[in-house]
């Protein structure tokens, strides 16, 4: 496994912050007067989540959704397990997924799915990072942080086979320390 020594800052903890700030307003412009769940997608949105519903002027449930898809690789393998589901229903509320990043979007397709057969009065996506050039599947993004290029980032959450989680920031390793998956 690489360094943190030779990681690149793609977003800085200052940057980061302003954008949370910026999204937290407009979902509490968006959704003012509706009863509001916020759905963590596990482990690597729950920094993100942290930050964000603190900047919603506005009261929220939170729920948590653990899934997986990628293991120990920095490729997602397509195949989603849920790994913990909801405490409560969502029947007939409004719920925003916290997803830390938009890839492939298979992951995101499979629990939009899963969570449109319990019926809330509608879902919303926001996520800290969107990754348009590796899109398999047509997912509509409500809200997002930042566009990224194609580069495996950790930090603020996201890993590296569990590792660097904690960074404040996001990053990346230059390809050529990162090896073959």
């Amino acid at each position: 496994m690489p360094n943190a020594e030779s990681l690149e800052v793609l977003y800085s903890e200052k940057v980061i912050a302003e954008r949370i700030r910026i999204l937290g307003a407009e979902i509490t412009q968006n959704y003012q007067g509706k009863e509001l769940i916020l759905v963590c997608v596990l482990k690597g949105a729950f920094p993100f989540l942290a930050d964000l519903c603190r900047a919603i002027d506005m009261d929220v449930r939170i729920e948590f959704l653990g899934v997986s898809s990628y293991g120990a690789g920095t490729k997602s393998t397509g195949v989603v397990r849920i790994t913990q589901d909801l405490a409560h229903p969502i029947k007939d509320k409004h719920v925003l997924l916290i997803e830390d990043i938009v890839d492939t979007g298979l992951t995101l397709r499979y629990i939009l799915d899963n969570l449109t057969t319990r019926n809330p009065s509608s879902i919303g996506i926001c996520t800290l990072l969107d990754k348009p050039a590796n899109r398999r599947v047509e997912v509509e993004v409500d809200y997002s942080g930042f566009t990224i290029p194609d580069h495996f980032v950790i930090g603020y959450g996201m890993d590296l086979a569990e590792s660097y989680r904690n960074l404040p920031y996001i990053g990346y390793f230059p390809p050529e320390t990162l090896g073959k998956d």
